[in-house]
């Protein structure tokens, strides 16, 4: 399926504008190390640039010639440094926290070069508490939750993503001096004056929730999203890439060994960062996870059906049949059809 147009995040198809012309082989150690740094280059310029409280230089960022060049950034080993790029000319500016995690960050990969030595997934400024970011729901039903996505397409054609999430108490910081949590997605703003995402009346803070649509000449052929926080444009490049590069149908693509990175400053309280971090499931290939340790990738491998919530709905515009993927991660996720 060749998508022509894609409805997502910014932060998604900054992803895809990274990528080359030519793919390494879909789910190969050199894929998924080209979709892992390019992903830091994209977060990094979220950091700097998006947001609601100031103007958004977004055609500059999407554009050929300035991913061009920061896809030269991409080299043969894991990057440790938080490097926002500079569209149109612009200065990046990063706040106060952001800019302590990106010094430390920088400090540890000098540390680490003049030693020579490997390092576990640390943290960089404060330390990240796994599980402090969105909420999520084990398989029993027992913990917390709150995210869920929903796809709908019907014989038509017409169809819906979206991604419905609102404040929960277990991770939200609460304010001393009131007694109360910060409200709706409130902790995702800084405090710094001139940030994009700098708290400001009458404007939203940056959000990570990014349900999308695909459309083939105009058509909307594929609607797809999951739930995650900082997960979800990762969880979903990966999926999109399955569909459109490996060939996979949309169970295939969802069900997929699906992985994550940390190493950029988080959305969520304590906002930390976990510069080399990458979380695979078990189930990866083990030559792929050595080939990206050889890389310098501080692979994690977590759970075999841990990485994702996807789910998604199709529908070809030739023969009009709908088809429709959920993820098994979590026990959760339904595909319905009538």
């Amino acid at each position: 399926m060749q998508a022509g147009r894609l409805e997502p995040g910014p932060v998604f198809l900054q992803q895809l504008a990274l990528l080359p012309d030519r793919l390494p082989a879909h789910g190969s150690a050199d894929y998924v190390h080209l979709l892992v740094e390019g992903g830091k280059l994209a977060m990094a310029d979220r950091e700097a640039w998006y947001g609601d409280a100031a103007d958004v230089p977004l055609d500059a960022l999407l554009s050929g010639p300035y991913n061009a060049g920061r896809r030269a950034l991409v080299g043969d080993t894991a990057s440790r440094e938080l490097r926002p790029g500079s569209p149109g000319g612009r200065t990046p500016r990063l706040s106060a926290h952001a800019h302590a995690l990106a010094v430390a960050a920088r400090s540890r990969s000098r540390s680490r070069s003049r030693s020579g030595s490997g390092q576990g997934p640390g943290a960089a400024g404060e330390p990240y508490a796994p599980g402090a970011g969105e909420p999520t729901v084990a398989t029993d039903g027992s913990t917390r939750g709150d995210t869920c996505h929903i796809d709908v397409v019907d014989r038509w054609g017409n169809m819906v993503a979206a991604t419905p999430s609102g404040g929960w108490l277990q991770s939200n910081p609460v304010v001393p001096e009131l007694g109360f949590p910060l409200g709706t997605r409130l902790q995702m703003a800084w405090l710094d004056p001139g940030l994009p995402n700098t708290l400001t009346p009458g404007r939203r803070p940056r959000t990570t929730l990014s349900p999308s649509l695909a459309l083939r000449d105009g058509v909307p052929v594929m609607a797809f999203g999951t739930p995650g926080g900082d997960h979800q444009d990762q969880w979903q490049l990966h999926f999109f890439l399955a569909v459109t590069h490996g060939g996979l149908d949309l169970q295939e693509a969802v069900d997929a060994p699906n992985w994550h990175h940390d190493a950029f400053p988080g959305s969520f309280h304590p906002r930390g960062m976990r510069p080399g971090s990458l979380t695979v499931e078990s189930r990866t290939d083990p030559a792929v996870i050595a080939a990206l340790r050889r890389r310098g990738h501080d692979v994690t491998v977590a759970g075999p059906w841990s990485e994702g919530r996807l789910c998604a709905v199709a529908r070809d515009p030739r023969t009009g049949i709908l088809s429709a993927a959920a993820d098994p991660r979590g026990a959760q996720g339904y595909a319905v059809g009538r």
